[in-house]
């Protein structure tokens, strides 16, 4: 019996001169599903054998015009995992495992889901780097090209933390990506020739095949993935897989309110001003020219219901958050408590400038703040409340964004006539009760406080 080694020098040296999948021979593929047999064999027998039962329930397909060694889609009978032989093939066997385990970590973490919502706000690229940033922080044997959080870092100067979320990745390098006018979205490249192997890793490509699943329904997604993870812990996994899983039961796949308005400020950034400090964006050699900088200031109104819907510890972090998206902004701040009228308004620079919140028991009412918002030039108003207020506006709100920020177990306002967006306030936890799944590193140490954990 041939050794795998001895099976995969044969397919590599077979398949590397060829260019043209006309040219392949018939009995390549089966073949190769041999290879990949062996694998599945080798992962069910490894202490992570989580991954080889997974892999057992996948559909497997060759597809030699994707720039990855391996890809996913989802349709009604399942989970597909496509193989390009070419970019397999290159790699060692632990770089092989890698792979796929890299694209079942994309699967358990709903990527497909979130990933499908992002793109509405955000390049394909910079999407598909934080998620592999996010996946490839948990495996070892990585490939050399592998989209690392080093990599990432020095190839656009950035300076990402380790075990952040997706989502906090993907603003990062959005941030560096605008303004490096560098945002691929993985066009097809139309000069290549029709059925031609793909012999180039291309990571503004990676993720192309998620777009031919037949479905994105997040119902269906969840029922799917959850079945097949079910029939695949034939023993205990992984402390880090243990926590991705669990997420399978939350809705941690949604954009939340913090990221919204990241992303909103992102928006407002409408005047500019010429600076010498700056060279010119689209003429950097030209000396002469001015480059230029922001020169708008956000203004925000930040309204609070101090009726009781809200606690003190709620309302403390998620004005601080806000302070500290904005604080890479011009931008004025202005807190505003209320209840069925407006009790005080005040501006805040820092945490220090938040005032205790008075003390009343009553009722609420939406309106108030929006007539004073109306006279106002604000550009963002945060509404924090429980959503029990009026059912109509006695004015209609201005031109500017309006963010509800829902705490308790409402997830919509009241008002009949619905407008802005509505994102839901997660409970406070003290942070010594919980552990988040990306705060924890592969080899099972917290990132918080540097222990083991048992």
């Amino acid at each position: 019996m041939k050794s795998f080694c001895k099976i995969k020098e044969e397919l590599y040296n077979e398949i590397s001169n060829i260019q043209y999948i006309k040219d392949i021979n018939d009995d390549f593929e089966g073949r190769f599903f041999k290879l990949i047999d062996k694998i599945n064999f080798l992962l069910i027998d490894d202490s992570e054998n989580f991954y080889g039962y997974f892999l057992l329930k996948m559909n497997r397909k060759i597809k030699y015009d994707i720039t990855s060694p391996t890809a996913i889609t989802l349709n009604v009978s399942g989970y597909t995992i496509y193989f390009n032989p070419i970019l397999f093939l290159v790699l060692d066997l632990n770089q092989m495992k890698t792979s796929i385990k890299h694209e079942i970590i994309h699967i358990i973490s709903l990527h497909l889901i979130r990933g499908k919502e992002l793109k509405k706000n955000f390049s394909t690229l910079a999407i598909n780097m934080a998620m592999d940033i996010v996946v490839n922080q948990y495996l070892d044997y990585l490939p050399p090209y592998a989209t690392t959080i080093d990599w990432v870092n020095l190839k656009y100067n950035l300076d990402l933390k380790p075990y952040s979320s997706m989502e906090e990745y993907i603003l990062e390098i959005q941030r560096k990506l605008d303004l490096l006018d560098d945002n691929k979205d993985g066009d097809e490249d139309d000069t290549k020739i029709n059925n031609e192997i793909e012999k180039k890793y291309d990571v503004a490509k990676t993720h192309e095949s998620w777009e031919k699943s037949d479905f994105y329904d997040e119902d269906i997604i969840k029922s799917i993935t959850k079945k097949i993870v079910n029939d695949s812990k034939k023993n205990n996994v992984d402390f880090y897989v243990e926590n991705i899983l669990s997420n399978l039961d939350s809705n941690s796949n949604k954009i939340s309110w913090n990221l919204y308005l990241k992303k909103l400020m992102g928006t407002l950034e409408k005047g500019r001003k010429k600076t010498i400090t700056r060279r010119n964006r689209r003429q950097p050699n030209r000396l002469d020219l001015r480059g230029e900088i922001s020169n708008h200031i956000a203004k925000i109104v930040v309204a609070i219901d101090i009726s009781g819907s809200i606690s003190d510890e709620e309302f403390n972090v998620a004005i601080n958050e806000v302070i500290n998206i904005v604080k890479n902004y011009k931008y004025e701040i202005k807190i505003i408590e209320c209840d069925t009228k407006i009790r005080r308004i005040y501006k805040v620079k820092n945490s220090k400038d938040i005032k205790a919140r008075l003390n009343t028991r009553g009722g609420t009412s939406f309106s108030p703040v929006f007539k004073y918002v109306n006279n106002t030039d604000t550009n963002v108003l945060i509404y924090f409340t429980d959503g029990k207020g009026e059912v109509e506006l006695e004015v209609k709100p201005g031109k500017y964004k309006t963010l509800w920020i829902i705490s308790g177990k409402a997830n919509e306002v009241s008002l009949r006539n619905k407008f802005g967006v509505i994102k839901k306030l997660k409970d406070v936890k003290s942070k010594e009760d919980t552990i988040d799944m990306m705060d924890v590193r592969s080899d099972g140490w917290s990132m918080n406080n540097q222990q083991p954990i048992l």
